[in-house]
């Protein structure tokens, strides 16, 4: 065994995962997990953890798995972490605690994450659930959005022995995680729904079909129906587009519908009778993680896919592993290229987009060195449907029909990083809904510091 390589991961051939939506890779099986956990050496100040948004104690889960001690293992994960096995499949691992392993100075850096979810479904396959044991404190906690910050902030909440009720918009729950990520990268029945299941396993109700804002307010939870705290982890759903000529046009969708028809709707099964548009040519405009999934969801409808974005490949914010894969599976990347117009036919609908080539000059705001158009170097990629991965924004719904709520420009609520704690005294929010579109594991983060700060403000009342 080389100590300073990783454990290989078994994941389907490209050529074959291209036209199916099962999932890419296919994880540790016990004795590989125990050999890749071999490589851990323990460190004394482990830097892992201090990467780690919700501060899993990653080595001593990591020496249980190297013992053979998998429930354990669990156990540990589970005392900081209510969604396991989708943190193990989704988060940016290698910018977080793989990023500061000290084993990846000299060689590759332990696969932190491929524990993570090799442990979390060793647990679900053998019936393991999170340890249940604590009293009801008597005192009722709102939590609206059950996504990955409504979730973490339910489970943190129900150990401490608060009565607490997810009021969930949609049909199912689970957020993000049910409508944006793919099958391939995340499995719906047999990940997502038995997380939802854990988390449920400790008290937690979840009422769906409930539009918070229209079927009812947040001072109404507060004032009328007997809640005592309300968490809002509503997420970021408002999609945004560029503004350019022809972005109405028929085949224009943002990823978020696009997405939404695929994941939650069940249009990649062949069985479902919600309809989504399979071009012969897609361009995905936008080089993040949604773009990635959206741009690889086309590929295995059958089109040929361009991704379009306005940088160069090191400035791709996506995870270096969807681009690996999406690479890998075929997707073509049109780098330094800007829309300018998306081109119409006789009927209204597109027939391509019209695009100009990049350069970089000097950083920007965020330290990516900004885009300058190339005077000249206007060119046409044919296309018969353009899908916008530019990003999203909250809902203002929420926050118009709650008084005393403070938003910024962006429209998201302002809520303080340590607690979640907004304008509003006995309101806390946290994850997309106060960030803006970002990771699973962030929103984790937040969901975890609001449990945190609503105990403290219920113990102190």
């Amino acid at each position: 065994m080389d100590v300073l390589k990783k454990v290989p991961v078994r994941e389907q051939d490209p050529k074959v995962r291209a036209t199916n939506f099962d999932e890419v890779c296919k994880g540790y099986n016990k004795e590989e997990a125990m050999e890749e956990a071999s490589r851990c050496i323990n460190c004394k100040n482990a830097q892992c953890v201090k990467g780690c948004p919700v501060s899993i104690n990653i080595p001593g889960f990591i020496e249980q798995v190297k013992e053979g001690n998998i429930e354990k293992a669990y156990s540990v994960i589970s005392e900081s972490s209510s969604l396991p096995a989708v943190c193990g499949r989704v988060c940016p691992q290698e910018s977080q605690c793989e990023g500061k392993c000290i084993r990846g100075i000299k060689g590759e850096p332990l696969s932190i994450g491929k524990l993570e979810r090799f442990v979390a479904d060793y647990a679900c396959e053998h019936g393991i659930k999170p340890e249940v044991s604590f009293e009801k404190n008597g005192k009722k906690v709102a939590v609206i959005g059950s996504g990955p910050a409504g979730l973490t902030c339910a489970g943190d909440l129900a150990k401490l022995g608060y009565d607490v009720t997810i009021f969930e918009a949609l049909h199912e729950p689970g957020g993000v995680l049910v409508y944006g990520i793919p099958e391939f990268r995340l499995p719906k029945k047999g990940v997502v729904a038995k997380e939802i299941e854990n988390v449920k396993s400790l008290g937690v109700k979840i009422e769906t079909n409930v539009v918070v804002g229209k079927s009812v307010t947040v001072d109404e939870l507060l004032n009328e129906e007997g809640f005592d705290a309300v968490f809002i982890g509503s997420g970021a759903g408002l999609p945004k587009f560029m503004g350019i000529p022809g972005e109405n046009l028929n085949g224009v969708f943002s990823a978020n519908e696009y997405l939404t028809r695929s994941n939650l709707m069940k249009a990649f099964d062949e069985s479902s009778a919600t309809p989504i548009m399979k071009g012969k040519k897609v361009c995905v405009v936008g080089g993040g993680n949604v773009a990635m999934d959206a741009a690889r969801t086309a590929l295995r409808f059958g089109s040929e896919v361009h991704i379009v974005y306005r940088r160069s490949e090191e400035e791709l914010p996506a995870r270096v592993e969807e681009v690996h894969h999406a690479k890998e599976e075929g997707i073509i990347f049109n780098l330094l290229t800007n829309p300018v117009e998306i081109l119409s036919d006789e009927n209204g609908w597109v027939c391509g987009m019209k695009c100009i080539k990049m350069e970089l000059g000097e950083p920007d705001e965020s330290g990516r060195r900004s885009p300058v158009e190339i005077p000249g170097s206007e060119f046409v990629i044919e296309a018969d449907t353009v899908i916008m991965a530019l990003g999203t924004s909250p809902n203002p719904l929420i926050s118009s029909t709650t008084k005393g709520l403070e938003v910024n420009k962006r429209k998201c609520i302002v809520a303080d990083e340590e607690f979640g704690r907004t304008s509003k005294n006995g309101v806390f929010a946290g994850g997309d809904a106060v960030t803006g579109a970002a990771t699973v594991i962030l929103a984790m983060g937040a969901g975890k510091s609001a449990a945190k700060g609503i105990h403290e403000f219920l113990s102190n009342e």
